[in-house]
This record gives C-alpha cells, sequence and structure tokens, in this order.
C-alpha cells in the first residue's frame, strides 16, 4: 500500500507538471550537408530556458505550454531564429556557414559556452585550423595540434603520443566514433592514424570527467568521424611528398541516406623500392589508412550507422646475398628477410532511437582489434656438384595484440531544462595476446618448432554509469554521478566504484570558477620499453597479482570571456596514481619466461601543477597561448632503491603559442612555436675502467647509475611557419601550402647517450632528427554545384551563339 501511494504522488506530480509544460524536441543539422551539430545552443526568448544538442545533435527543451520564439547558434555559423507554435512538438533546423566579416558578430551568442558548461579541463579543437597551422612535412595531424594545448605533452620531437597530465600513453581514453583505438601511430610515431579529413568533431577532456567515460586514468580524447554528406557529393583531398589522402561523401539518397569514405596512404616505399630490385633486393615501407561511414534515416525516430576503420604499417626486406663457390664447385646461396608490421581494425554499429521526446537511446556494437607482428627469417643452401642440394632455414617472429568485442546502450533523459541525465550500460569482452616468440630451425642435423611466451587472456569488462548535468540556480551548475566497472578473469574479479563530480559558479555573465573531483579505474596495462623506436606495446590485463590502475584528480580553474574574442582559464590539479607498472630492471618485452607478469613492477604516481591557457576564436587574427607548470614522479619499490623519482615526460615548463592570420581572400599564414623543458633520462653519474688504455686505444668503462632519470635533457625549442594559398578554379578549390619545420634550424636532442670523445674519454653525446625542413602540400576539394554551374552557363552561351 505504502508503494502504491508513492506510485500515485509521483504520477499525478508528474501529469500536473506536465500540464503547464510543452516539451519541443528534434535536431539541428548543417544545412549545406545534413551533418548534426554537436553542441549547438537552442534558446528559448520568451521563457528564458534553453538546452544543448548530444553528440548526436538531438535536443529536448521542455518550457513553459506557450507560444516559443527559439534562437538557435552554433560557433562558425549564422543565428537562426524560429517560432515554434504552442501546438508543435517535433522541429527540425539546419543552420549554415558564415559567408562574411560582419556576420561574425551575429554568431557570438554560446561563444562563451566554455566559461558556462559545468565541465572542467574540457577543449573543443577547432579542426578547421588544423589546415592553416604548420605540421611536419605538410602533413596535417590532429595529435599534433592536440600536442600543443597546455596540460599535454609529446613523447618527443618523433612522436605524435600524448601524455596528459603527468599520465602515460595507455592512460588516454582515445574513442572513434566511440570505439577504443589501442595504438595511435604511423611511421614509428611521425604521424598519427587518424585521417583529419574524415573527422567532424574531437573534444579533449582532461579533468572533471562525466561519468559516462570510464576505463582509463589520465585523459579522454572522444572524435567523431564525418556522417557523409546528405545534400550534395563532396571530394576533397590533399598530396604532399610523403603521403597522399582522399576524401568522397554524398547522398545514396538525398536526405536519407549517406556515406563518407576516406583514404590515406604514404609512398616512401615507391622511392626507394626500384633501387633495390635493381640490386636483386627487395623491400620498402608504407602505411595505409581507410575510413568509412554509412548513416541512414529510417524515420524520424530511428537513426542508423556503420562506420570502420582499417589501417597497417609495413616495413618489409628481401637481401639475396651473392653467390659463392669453392675449389670443388659446391655453390653455396645464402639470404636474409623480415617483416615488421602493426596497424587497427575498427567497425561499429550504431542505432539511435527518439523513444520519448525526453527520451533518446542510442544502442552501439562495435569490435577493435590491434596487432603487432615481427618476423625474421635466413636460408643458407649448399649445392654440390653432383645436384645434391642441401637446405637450412631459422625463422624466429613475435607477436602480440589485444581484441574486444563491445555492445552498449546509452540513454539520454531531459525531465526538465534544469537536468540533463545519462546512463547506460556496456560489456566488453577482451582477448589479450600478451608477447609468444615462435622459432622455427629447419636443418639437416636438427628439426625445431617452439613458441614461447605468456598465454592468451580473456576477461569481461562490465560498466554502468549514472550523470546529470544539474542547473542549481542561475549561477551554479553540477555534473555529478557515478560509474561503476566489474572486472572479471579466470583468477581474479575486481569491482570499482568511481564517483565523478564538477562545478562551476557563475561570478558573472563572462566569468566563472570551476572545481572538479574524479575517480577512475583502469583495468588494462600497457607495458612499453622506451629504450627501442618500435610500437611493442604489449596491452595487459589487470590480474590476481597486478592489480588496476586507481587515479584521483582534484582540480580548480577560473574561466573568463573577454571582448567577446578572447577566452581565458588559469586552471591547477593535483592527480595520484596507484598500481602503475613498469618493466623491472633488465626485462624487455620478449623474454622466453612464460609469465610477463614476472617481468613487472607495481608502483605509483604524483602529478601537479598549473595551466594558462589565451584563445582567440574569432577574426582575421586567431590563435592560442599555452603555459603549463608542472610536477610528475613515480615510486616502486623494486626500482631505483625504492625511492621517488622523476617520471621520464616530467618537464617543468611548457610553452605552446599558435597564430593563424588572414591576410586577404587569397592568403593566409601559420605559426607555431614550442618550448619545452628536457626530458628526464637516466645517465651514469661515475664510470671506473675494467681494462687499462694501450697506446690510442682506450680501456672499457662501467657506468655506476646512482638512480634513475638523474639527467635532464636540453631544452626543446622550435619555430614553424606556414603560408596557404588559396585559389578558386572552374572545378572547385585549391590551396597550395608552402610550410617550413624548425626555421632556425634548432639541433633538438633526441636522445642523448654516452660515447667517447675524441681524447677517448667518455662524454655525453647528442642525437638530433629534424633541421630546416621545407615542404609543399598541394589541397583540392571539387565544387560538384559549380561544375553544373558553370556547365549551364556555357551550354547557354553556346545556345546564344
Amino acid at each position: 500500500m505504502k508503494y502504491l501511494l508513492i506510485f500515485l504522488l509521483i504520477f499525478t506530480a508528474t501529469n500536473s507538471f506536465s500540464q503547464d509544460k510543452r516539451t519541443i524536441s528534434g535536431y539541428i543539422s548543417d544545412e549545406n550537408t545534413g551533418e548534426k551539430l554537436i553542441g549547438a545552443i537552442i534558446y528559448d526568448t520568451v521563457s528564458k530556458k534553453g538546452a544543448a544538442t548530444n553528440e548526436y545533435g538531438f535536443f529536448s527543451l521542455t518550457i513553459p505550454a506557450k507560444d516559443a520564439y527559439l534562437r538557435v547558434s552554433y560557433f562558425g555559423m549564422k543565428t537562426k531564429y524560429t517560432f515554434c507554435a504552442l501546438g508543435r512538438k517535433e522541429i527540425n533546423i539546419s543552420l549554415s556557414n558564415i559567408t562574411d566579416i560582419e556576420e561574425v558578430t551575429v554568431s557570438s551568442e554560446g561563444a562563451n559556452r566554455n566559461v558556462e558548461s559545468s565541465g572542467s579541463g574540457t577543449i573543443e579543437l577547432q579542426l578547421d585550423k588544423l589546415g592553416k597551422i604548420p605540421m611536419i612535412l605538410g602533413e596535417k595531424d590532429v595529435l599534433r595540434m592536440i600536442q600543443l594545448l597546455p596540460g599535454v605533452k609529446s613523447g618527443g620531437e618523433a612522436s605524435s603520443g600524448i601524455y596528459v597530465r603527468g599520465g602515460g600513453p595507455d592512460q588516454n581514453l582515445i574513442l572513434l566514433d566511440g570505439v577504443p583505438v589501442y595504438n595511435t601511430q604511423h611511421l614509428f610515431g611521425f604521424f598519427s592514424i587518424f585521417n583529419s579529413d574524415a573527422l567532424s568533431n574531437v573534444t579533449l577532456i582532461k579533468g572533471g570527467f562525466p561519468a559516462r567515460y570510464g576505463g582509463r586514468a589520465s585523459s579522454v580524447l572522444d572524435m567523431r568521424m564525418k556522417e557523409g554528406n546528405l545534400k550534395n557529393y563532396n571530394v576533397e583531398g590533399s598530396t604532399s611528398w610523403i603521403s597522399t589522402r582522399i576524401l568522397v561523401e554524398g547522398p545514396i539518397k538525398k536526405d536519407k541516406t549517406s556515406f563518407a569514405f576516406s583514404a590515406r596512404r604514404s609512398y616512401l616505399d615507391v622511392f626507394y623500392r626500384p633501387f633495390l630490385l635493381a640490386q636483386g633486393n627487395d623491400g620498402g615501407f608504407y602505411f595505409h589508412d581507410t575510413n568509412l561511414k554509412i548513416q541512414h534515416k529510417i524515420n524520424e525516430k530511428h537513426h542508423l550507422f556503420v562506420s570502420g576503420y582499417f589501417g597497417m604499417d609495413k616495413l618489409f626486406f628481401k637481401l639475396k646475398f651473392p653467390d659463392f663457390y669453392d675449389d670443388d664447385g659446391t655453390k653455396y646461396s645464402s639470404g636474409a628477410g623480415s617483416h615488421l608490421k602493426w596497424g587497427n581494425s575498427l567497425a561499429v554499429v550504431r542505432w539511435n532511437y527518439k523513444i520519448r521526446p525526453k527520451l533518446f537511446l542510442n544502442t552501439t556494437a562495435t569490435y577493435s582489434k590491434y596487432n603487432f607482428d615481427i618476423n625474421i627469417n635466413q636460408f643458407y643452401n649448399v649445392t654440390e656438384t653432383n645436384g645434391t642440394e642441401t637446405k637450412s632455414s631459422l625463422e624466429v617472429g613475435y607477436f602480440s595484440g589485444i581484441q574486444d568485442w563491445n555492445i552498449k546502450s546509452d540513454f539520454t533523459y531531459f525531465p526538465n531544462p534544469n537536468h540533463h541525465i545519462k546512463f547506460g550500460v556496456s560489456e566488453t569482452y577482451h582477448t589479450f595476446s600478451p608477447g609468444i616468440t615462435y622459432i622455427t630451425l629447419d636443418d639437416n642435423s636438427m628439426d625445431l618448432d617452439t613458441t614461447l611466451g605468456s598465454d592468451k587472456a580473456y576477461s569481461h569488462e562490465i560498466s554502468m554509469y549514472f550523470e546529470d548535468d544539474f542547473k542549481a540556480s542561475n549561477r551554479l551548475k553540477i555534473n555529478y554521478g557515478v560509474h561503476n566497472t566489474f572486472f572479471l578473469t579466470s583468477t581474479k574479479s575486481y569491482a570499482a566504484l568511481q564517483p565523478r563530480f564538477s562545478a562551476n559558479y557563475m561570478l558573472n555573465e563572462n566569468a566563472s570558477l570551476k572545481l572538479g573531483a574524479t575517480r577512475m579505474a583502469q583495468f588494462l596495462h600497457l607495458l612499453s620499453n622506451s629504450g627501442i623506436g618500435l610500437p611493442t606495446d604489449l596491452w595487459v590485463p589487470a590480474t590476481a597479482l597486478i592489480k588496476p590502475v586507481i587515479a584521483n584528480q582534484v582540480n580548480i580553474g577560473y574561466h573568463q570571456e573577454i571582448l567577446k574574442q578572447y577566452n581565458f582559464s588559469i586552471e591547477g590539479y593535483y592527480k595520484k596514481l596507484n598500481n602503475i607498472i613498469q618493466y623491472k630492471e633488465g626485462s624487455d618485452f620478449i623474454s622466453i619466461d612464460n609469465d610477463w607478469q614476472e617481468r613487472v613492477t607495481s608502483g605509483q604516481g604524483w602529478s601537479y601543477g598549473g595551466e594558462l591557457f589565451i584563445e582567440k576564436r574569432k577574426g582575421k587574427f586567431t590563435g592560442w597561448l599555452g603555459y603549463t607548470l608542472s610536477w610528475s614522479q613515480r615510486q616502486f619499490d623494486s626500482l631505483n632503491f625504492g625511492k621517488k623519482f622523476y617520471y621520464r615526460y616530467d618537464r617543468r615548463h611548457d610553452i605552446s603559442f599558435v597564430m593563424t592570420y588572414d591576410i586577404n581572400e587569397k592568403w593566409d599564414i601559420g605559426l607555431v612555436f614550442v618550448y619545452g623543458t628536457g626530458n628526464a633520462v637516466t645517465i651514469g653519474s661515475q664510470n671506473y675502467s675494467v681494462a687499462p688504455n694501450i697506446g690510442m686505444y682506450s680501456g672499457n668503462f662501467v657506468n655506476n647509475f646512482e638512480q634513475l632519470n638523474n639527467y635532464r635533457m636540453p631544452a626543446y625549442h622550435r619555430l614553424d611557419f606556414a603560408a596557404n594559398h588559396k585559389k578558386d578554379k572552374k572545378w572547385g578549390h585549391s590551396v597550395v601550402s608552402f610550410s617550413i619545420y624548425n626555421v632556425y634550424n634548432r639541433q633538438n636532442p633526441f636522445m642523448i647517450y654516452t660515447g667517447t670523445s675524441s681524447f677517448g674519454k667518455p662524454a655525453l653525446m647528442q642525437a638530433s632528427l629534424f633541421p630546416f625542413l621545407p615542404s609543399v602540400t598541394w589541397k583540392f576539394k571539387f565544387d560538384f554545384e559549380k561544375i553544373k554551374k558553370n556547365k549551364a552557363e556555357k551550354n547557354i552561351q553556346n545556345e546564344e551563339k
């Protein structure tokens, strides 16, 4: 009876609430392409209530039961005003691009969204800036752009990896259309695997993590692929001396079904392979990747999406050594070969369902795989004069990888304008291949075929979450929630309750104070050997011996919009990491023992610091200045005598300055300057001679290491410049980009090692990678509407003649 009374009270309250309220829902999209806009602002100028679109362009706005006059805005697009009569419940609105400078001022509504949002440590990237700022070898790369943000560090000049607020590369949840990506590097880290032409939206979260995200300890990088143009066909791409990329998109059925396909390939092998073949050998190195996405609008309530990614790097060679003969005419032939390849595969099927105007469901099924494979082989043949042939061969290989199957359902509920609720559940089935070495020997005297290393491991990761973006008052917004994960293996099960909280207090209409406190649990570990330049990433699970990483982070920040053009923020953070793992001294990724757990040790880490960010988003001159002051330390009982030491990627100071300037309709320029304190490395503090000097030959020396990472490499700094020339063509648009990497030819250290000076004494030596490096890139875009128009005009002229 008691529960029935409670139900009647809730029903009565809800019913009375609905009698004097109305709910308007729908989608906001780009007028030119039909693609959904993420984070568009819908504001009723009558009731003074507003809402924002979710990651699928859907919004739900509950307001008083009266006529509404909606203002819809999105950065970089014209603001639109729409009347919505009392009886109307659904409305889909499309926005058009800004075409002239005067309209920029009109679009300022919602420009201070970062100031007003409850989330902290969140940055949305402007992807249109990628084509303007200089990049190495002219290859525009979204991860290289992210490295220029405060709180984010690169692994080095040759790395596109990111290290966020003292965390490791495995502690970043990098999502491509909602699927975790386990390896992000092409060309040994020079470029990332993400083709920026295929991306529509990129958001980086460094702190104040919403409860819907889980599985990693330090950051979230959420990237969405383009859905495809529902209106017109579009072909665009670019080519440089390192690679060529192309994007093709358009309607399969106009306003109902569309596709977006992109592909990229490098051609270093095309340049060098002919020289090898001319010498009787073969080999090369290349990478390629493809993205495909198809969307289908079943009806106003149901949308279906299918997307995928496949990418691979491959280095290979085959050498045939010259034959030789002994005195009796016996022939000896030999050769060697090798291949090294790694890559990712992703597949996604997503179903959007608007259950009710206030309730939205997204169900996703995904598959992902990452493999690393290296193989070395050689052969030796002996052919006697009587024709008897003896063959022998040796093959050694190494393989590692991870494979995931996942299904999840995410609900979005809009009970009223003051609450934006999300909740959901997911299950991931992991298969780990944590390092397998195989050896095959075929010889007359013996045969050997064996496999060494760790056995495959399997686990289930079950997660559920609840979060509420709550407007407590006109000044206070709160995002609170909880993420709960169950991790099940054959030997151990874990449960981790992860509370999340962030708040935003508006000091005035242009300034706010933000606070965040979060706990993140990570059940996957990455074992990396930083001493080699190969993508030897061993993904391993938490086990009975190896616990999951637990990260607790607090942050506080001040955000302000200045003159409706500048965003200013200053933020401080403190993060504690527990149960991080690292190889023991003397261990590495290849080992003959059968248990990787015996080669690692567990410890803890600390990271704290402050970040300054000043950004100008509108006008001819745009860009940002970022500065990070930070400390990052590690401690392991079995390393460094149990004492704390600075993390390899601890950098006291990190500065980035990015600027773009539109000179006129044809020319724009971009400038990037970076400065960073040198990485921490381990250098022997003393050396001892174990053999005497004899004449001009020096004896052998043994280094004594007093502690880990006891030496700082020289500071890193670099200036890059780019100039872009735009030209309209009869067939579309053409852009030629001239860029210079490392303008003043700074010899930045890539590696520090102990060598021998010209006097025969031990000395520190420096290796550098990239000097002054110019490049040229051609970008093109076919405008089919323009081509049709020109063709029609030409036909009219011919008819008049």
